[in-house]
């Protein structure tokens, strides 16, 4: 039997759950996303709650859905879970007791999340950090995630400045030298339809495991490079160059599966043609971020 939406555990602590990182069983965070997909489905048949708290429970059900996947959940549990929870909502009784009090406390727990200006969303490997605080001088990381391949630094992720953001790679290099072009590889879902790491079996596989090979990528030119601003640059580097993609690139990442890893490439002219440095960045909860930011909006 299924619990009452009085008995939805995030109904009481939204905020902590938003944040939540613990490792979990398939079957427990299954459950997780079935009990929000549920209240985010009777909230918008319902009209139970504002836009804004709207979105944190759109946001909670995303991290919930990434969180069942890394905890080894079949996409097609999910899909089906997300039915059930559809159909469930469809039933609920709007001006019910147990609508009204899950409501309540839905409310009564955003109260702390709609404060957040900032939000950090832990991975494996790499972390998230959304930051809603808008600059108008200079830009600033949104959301980003760093990386750091022996003595190079790099981060990679939004940013923006006034309202506009960017999809944006900033890298410094230990000896000095600056790329002239950068290349954002992902999984291309129309060439490769199940990520790989799915396909090696391995949860745990190290970044550069969990990127396609080249004929399941989709690779995306930057196309514009300059000095980075001081407010981007590498924790400890005194300058690097950022890259900008095209603003579809957001899209992209988000819509990949949260154990999947992207990397960008830097490219070097050589002697011999070009020369290529690779960073990795893990997908992790970036579709989370880009909906906390998107929410902040409102």
């Amino acid at each position: 039997m299924r619990p009452s939406l009085t008995g939805l555990a995030f109904a009481l602590a939204l905020p902590a759950l938003l944040a939540q990182a613990a490792p979990a069983r398939a079957d427990s965070a299954l459950e997780l996303y079935y009990e929000r997909a549920v209240m985010s489905a009777a909230g918008a048949r319902c009209n139970l709650f504002a836009p804004d708290l709207a979105a944190a429970l759109a946001i909670a059900q995303i991290q919930a859905r990434n969180t069942a996947l890394r905890a080894g959940t079949a996409s097609t549990d999910l899909d089906s879970a997300l039915a059930r929870a559809n159909m469930r909502a469809a039933t609920a009784a709007c001006q019910g007791a147990d609508v009204q009090t899950a409501a309540r406390r839905v409310r009564q727990a955003f109260k702390a999340y709609a404060g957040l200006s900032a939000m950090t969303f832990p991975g494996e490997t790499g972390d998230w950090r959304a930051v809603r605080t808008q600059t108008v001088v200079n830009s600033a990381w949104r959301l980003s995630q760093g990386a750091r391949v022996g003595q190079d630094r790099m981060v990679f992720g939004l940013a923006g400045r006034n309202g506009q953001e960017f999809v944006t790679a900033v890298a410094a290099f230990a000896d000095g030298q600056t790329p002239y072009a950068a290349r954002l590889v992902l999984r291309d879902p129309a060439r490769a339809p199940t990520p790989y790491i799915a396909n090696l079996g391995i949860s745990s596989a190290p970044l550069y495991a969990r990127l396609p090979p080249a004929s399941g990528a989709r690779v995306i030119l930057a196309d514009a490079r300059e000095p980075a601003e001081l407010t981007l640059l590498p924790t400890g580097a005194p300058e690097a160059t950022a890259f900008r993609f095209p603003a579809a690139s957001a899209a992209a990442v988000a819509a990949l599966d949260p154990r999947e890893a992207i990397a960008v490439d830097f490219v070097f002219a050589g002697p011999s043609g070009e020369r290529v440095r690779r960073a990795f960045f893990e997908v992790g909860d970036f579709s989370a971020g880009l909906a906390f930011l998107r929410a902040g909006r409102r």
